[in-house]
Parts: structure tokens; C-alpha cells; sequence
């Protein structure tokens, strides 16, 4: 199977998660930000994540393909949502792309290695939060106040493992997110959240950004 995704992309991260939780090869392929082609070619829209399945097929949507692969290789490792409404709350709260958007653009990310994939990105997402320069000045202010959310974040936190103490779709939804804040630089993880953070990634093998973390 072939997984097609952003590296930035929270949805793209939920997908690849299960493959890593159940240890299933699958091989990682990259599109370039502005790659309108390859997308649409496999699913007839610009969107990922997309799995290539073994019979030829393709599946888009994270949550679709996380089913897929949980379901039907091997027995299940995931539980359903607890809908916690503290978890809901803080994923609907967290405003965590106004310090993200304009790190990842920094970072060698393989979406980003053309001019045009760069730009593409750009555009787009400064439409919809503000030019990223402003962000950027305003970085300070902004971790502050992620820094208090990671601490609200860190009572929600059950165990190391797990957001709900056992593995669950909330981790998918959960780390998917947290995964991307890992490119900012100089924020303050309370033990319970960094704790979460690196053993996910472990499990999971999606690599957090604090190699490239960006001040």
C-alpha cells in the first residue's frame, strides 16, 4: 500500500498513524503543495491524504483510511471516541495555526521543496489567517498562551499512552494536531504532555519537528 500526504498535514498524520501502531509496511510518497495533478488524477480532487490500496483503489479521507487499516489488518488496536468534552473543547480552542503555518513553511518539508509548492502554500493560508510575518512578530504573545493550553492540555492527559488511558480514535484526533505544534520553538511542555508527545510519535513512527523547531 502507498499512502499519499503533506508532511505538515494533521489529517495526513492521523492516517499514517495506524500503519505504525500495527506495524504494516506501507510506503510514504510526498505531493508537492501545489501538485493539482497527481491528486486529482488518483481521486478526482486536490486532497490528501490518499491511500492506494493493494486491489488498485483509492480512499481518501483520514478517518476512512485510519478504519481501514485498523479494521482489517490484524485484530483492532483502536477504541472508539469517549467524545470527552474537555478533549473537544480544547481541539476546537487550541488556535494552534498562527504559530505553525509560518514554521512550516521554514522547515525543510518535502511539500515545500519547490518555489511553487512554497508559494502555493503561502498564498493560501494567509488568506485565511493573516499574513505570516505578523504571526511571526507576535510569537511571543502566542506561546504564552499556548504554554497555558498545554497545561490545561496535560490534566486531560491520562497516561503516557494514551489521552483516555487506552488507545483510541481521541489519540488519532489528538496527536494528529499536537504532532505540528512540535515546530515551534521554545515552548514549555508540562512532563505529562511532552510524555504523550514522544511516545505517540514512537508508536506511531511519525517523527515530531524538534530537530527542526524554529524560534
Amino acid at each position: 500500500m502507498k499512502l499519499y500526504v503533506y508532511d505538515h498535514c494533521p489529517y495526513c498524520v492521523r492516517a499514517r498513524m495506524p500503519f505504525g501502531l500495527k506495524g504494516i509496511d506501507f510506503q510514504l510518497e510526498f505531493f508537492l503543495n501545489d501538485d493539482d495533478d497527481g491528486p486529482t488524477a488518483l481521486i478526482g480532487t486536490k486532497m490528501v491524504p490518499i491511500l492506494a490500496k493493494d486491489d488498485g483503489t483509492h480512499m481518501p479521507e483520514s478517518l476512512d483510511i485510519v478504519t481501514f487499516i485498523d479494521q482489517n489488518f490484524g485484530e483492532p488496536v483502536l477504541a472508539p471516541s469517549a467524545n470527552r468534552p474537555e478533549l473537544i473543547d480544547w481541539l476546537a480552542n487550541a488556535a494552534l495555526n498562527p504559530l505553525t503555518m509560518p514554521r512550516w513553511v521554514q522547515a525543510p518539508l518535502a511539500e515545500f521543496a519547490t518555489a511553487g509548492g512554497l508559494a502555493y502554500f503561502t498564498a493560501k493560508k494567509e488568506e485565511l489567517i493573516g499574513p505570516f510575518a505578523a504571526h511571526l512578530a507576535n510569537s511571543a504573545e502566542l506561546k504564552e498562551e499556548l504554554n497555558i493550553k498545554l497545561v490545561t492540555l496535560a490534566a486531560i492527559i491520562e497516561s503516557p499512552g494514551a489521552v483516555n488511558g487506552t488507545l483510541s480514535y481521541d489519540d488519532i484526533l489528538l496527536f494528529g494536531h499536537l504532532r505540528g505544534i512540535t515546530i515551534v520553538g521554545g515552548l514549555e511542555y508540562p512532563s505529562k504532555v511532552r510524555a504523550y508527545l514522544d511516545t505517540l510519535s514512537e508508536k506511531s513512527g511519525v517523527p515530531l519537528y524538534g530537530s527542526m523547531a524554529i524560534d
